[in-house]
């Protein structure tokens, strides 16, 4: 088990920031999350997730007006905002990332609804391994779902079988401009033993 330390810096005692400090996030750092990320669980280790680190000035000001105003200045302060995205033919990988069972590919190929539906929910959990990678390697994430979906998936995964699905701002958070933290669910309103 974990000791509290490391489930305080994943969880517990983690949050979502808004403001960051003027400290970079190399390339090197953002090779090592994905170097982490990658191991979490996937159905039929289909790994649909598909990153692009934003970066640059240039990359930052094509992002900016598809956001929503609210999210525009947070994430230019950002010093990386990753759009997870998913690929929708994903299975075309299968053969190399589920080696032991060839027929795996046909689960998937048949039907874009399903292919579609596994992509984004797959996709979706590993978005969240990067956020807990992130803060494991010692960064801070902002995650974001407030931004025009369409027009982040034409403007940066064009000519792609990818899809924008969130956002989430990356580098060191400023503590100074955090807010008191919301409560959460407790187990019984949120869960259910059978």
């Amino acid at each position: 088990m974990l000791e509290d330390k490391a489930l305080d810096t994943i969880f517990r005692s983690a949050r979502s920031h808004n403001a960051w400090l003027d400290r970079a996030v190399s390339d090197e750092q953002l090779g090592q999350m994905y170097d982490v990320m990658k191991w979490g669980s996937t159905s039929a280790n289909c790994s649909p997730a598909r990153i692009l680190f934003v970066k640059s000035a240039q990359a930052k000001e094509k992002l900016k007006p598809l956001l929503m105003e609210g999210n525009q200045a947070k994430t230019m302060a950002a010093p990386v905002c990753a759009i997870i995205g998913y690929d929708v033919e994903f299975y075309e990988k299968l053969p190399e990332l589920f080696p032991h069972d060839l027929t795996a590919k046909t689960w998937f190929n048949g039907s874009a609804e399903f292919a579609e539906q596994t992509a984004f929910r797959n996709g979706s959990l590993q978005g969240a391994y990067l956020m807990i990678a992130a803060r494991a390697l010692g960064l801070d994430c902002g995650p974001m779902s407030g931004f025009d979906v369409d027009g982040v998936t034409n403007a940066f995964f064009e000519g792609t079988t990818y899809k924008a699905n969130f956002l989430c701002n990356i580098g060191y958070g400023d503590p100074s401009a955090l807010f008191d933290r919301s409560p959460r669910l407790a187990f019984d309103d949120a869960c259910k033993v059978l």
